[in-house]
């Protein structure tokens, strides 16, 4: 049990996906590689031009406030954040700061303190002797969330930022590409000493939960918070946490003391590193921006909450739940499912042409298990090799459904099911045609089988005698010279059977 307290909260933005900017008409395209073309005066910071608020962006962020059970806010209002810098053209940046849309709301166990809306920065560029800057990225709508302080792992930290990323997705409000830039996390990441009574008292909580899978409410004082910025993967998140966890108690224990400063990530070294001491609220000097109207959500109908739970599609959460409970799938089958939507559509899709095929709900989820087996193993791999991700093109689902009834038959084998499916990737014809044409087809019948038992039997008679003494390995030796018989084409359990009632004569 740690004699220290790790403390962090989350501060996470992600651009929104809007036709135009935040306050103006300029077009809103990540993947324009040409730069400074989606510009205008007011994105630019022309002195005398009047911003215009974007509802599209307002909407987006009610509907994740709904969406993680936040208050909307019935009364809201934009502010200047005042901060020099190259990629600020105006000087100020428009954010939120004592009116947010959202307040409150929780997602896998972690509070939410707020969901506000701003507009983004240009983008700068360093070179060896000159600095570029890109006003393309300046004024797009860029949402910010931050937590609670009550997350006290690195790795409850990461799972948090992968759901509401798959929020953002299910969502349609971001696309939040890390590797774009798209959705940026910040971690405000604290250390403390704990007490002889804290500690016992963590030891006796331990017992019944574990601090690595479930957050904890933080109604202990905190040690000082240094900002870690802009991780850009999962991975970094808690990569930085722990190693900032671990920097801090060596300062502690060596009597120093924790500066509150604002600290960057060195993916290479796989350390942070110390930018400039941690601004606070005051040092902006926020205001409400004069130029900019009040918002009464609560007159604006399309905004309230019950036309914005409409609006909602199926939640991760729920699907996990809905697929677990309708399907009986393994848990690593369902997180695939949730998180590669186009891979959840096609499994749901077989599914649906299963169960028409299925004279009980038993029989019709042992055929979507199956089904679920070769897609997330088989179908996942196949599209790593042939570099084609779109499952209903790689293979259809009406092809898929017929292998998965043929194996439910007993009339494929799993490698002939495989072969199948590669040969339909190649474009070479249906399912039942391939397995025709390629002898795939298991043959079945028992009587067929019999006679090709009884040839293997006559053969080898000392096999025969070793399983009669109790040797159960010779039945497996029968029976792969039985396979080889018929071409590889016997089914395997059938031809067991027979082998097994023509010995116990």
């Amino acid at each position: 049990m740690s004699d220290y307290q790790l403390t962090v909260g989350l501060e996470i933005h992600a651009e929104l996906s809007t036709r135009t900017k935040m306050f103006c008409d300029s077009a809103n395209n990540p993947d324009e590689k040409e730069p400074n073309v989606n510009v205008c005066p007011v994105c630019m910071g022309h002195p005398g031009t009047l911003p215009v608020i974007n509802k599209e962006a307002v909407r987006s962020v009610l509907r994740l406030g709904v969406a993680l059970g936040g208050e909307i806010a019935d009364y809201t209002e934009f502010d200047r954040k005042n901060y020099f810098y190259p990629d600020i053209p105006k000087g100020y940046q428009i954010s939120q700061y004592k009116h947010p849309l959202v307040k409150g709301g929780e997602l896998n166990g972690v509070k939410i303190t707020r969901v506000h809306l701003e507009e983004d920065t240009a983008k700068s560029t360093h070179e060896t002797n000159e600095s570029l800057v890109d006003f393309n990225r300046a004024g797009v709508p860029l949402l910010e969330l931050v937590t609670e302080p009550v997350i006290h792992s690195g790795a409850v930290a990461s799972k948090f930022a992968k759901e509401l990323q798959l929020m953002f997705l299910y969502l349609g409000i971001s696309e939040a590409n890390m590797e774009k830039g798209e959705m940026r996390i910040e971690a405000n990441v604290s250390v403390r000493p704990l007490n002889a009574a804290e500690i016992a008292r963590n030891i006796a909580e331990s017992v019944q939960r574990s601090s690595a899978s479930s957050p904890r409410g933080s109604a202990v004082p905190l040690g000082t918070k240094v900002e870690v910025k802009n991780l850009n993967s999962f991975r970094a998140v808690e990569k930085a946490i722990l190693y900032e966890e671990e920097r801090q108690k060596k300062l502690i224990e060596a009597g120093e003391k924790v500066m509150q400063e604002t600290r960057g990530w060195d993916e290479a070294k796989g350390a942070t590193f110390s930018q400039r001491a941690k601004e606070e609220s005051h040092d902006y000097r926020y205001f409400p921006d004069p130029d900019l109207p009040k918002l009464f959500i609560k007159d604006i109908e399309e905004f309230s909450v019950e036309n914005l739970k409409k609006s909602l599609p199926e939640l991760p959460q729920a699907k996990r739940e809905r697929l677990k409970s309708a399907f009986n799938l393994k848990d690593e089958d369902v997180e695939m499912y949730v998180e590669r939507g186009e891979w959840g559509k096609y499994m749901e899709n077989a599914a649906d042409l299963l169960k028409d095929t299925s004279t009980s709900l038993s029989a019709g989820k042992a055929k979507i298990q199956l089904a679920s087996n070769y897609i997330t193993s088989d179908l996942v791999k196949l599209a790593r090799e042939k570099d084609n991700h779109d499952p209903e093109k790689l293979v259809p689902v009406v092809e898929f459904k017929e292998i998965i009834l043929m194996l439910n038959a007993g009339e494929l084998s799993s490698r002939g099911a495989k072969d199948i499916l590669n040969l339909i990737a190649e474009g070479k014809g249906t399912a039942r045609k391939i397995a025709k044409e390629n002898n795939l087809i298991q043959k079945s019948d028992a009587e067929e089988l019999k006679k090709i038992a009884e040839k293997i039997i006559s053969m080898n008679e000392k096999a025969v005698g070793e399983f009669k003494n109790g040797n159960l390995g010779s039945l497996q030796f029968l029976i792969g010279l039985g396979m080889k018989e018929s071409g590889g084409n016997a089914n395997p359990k059938v031809l067991k059977e027979v082998f097994e009632e023509l010995l116990s004569k």
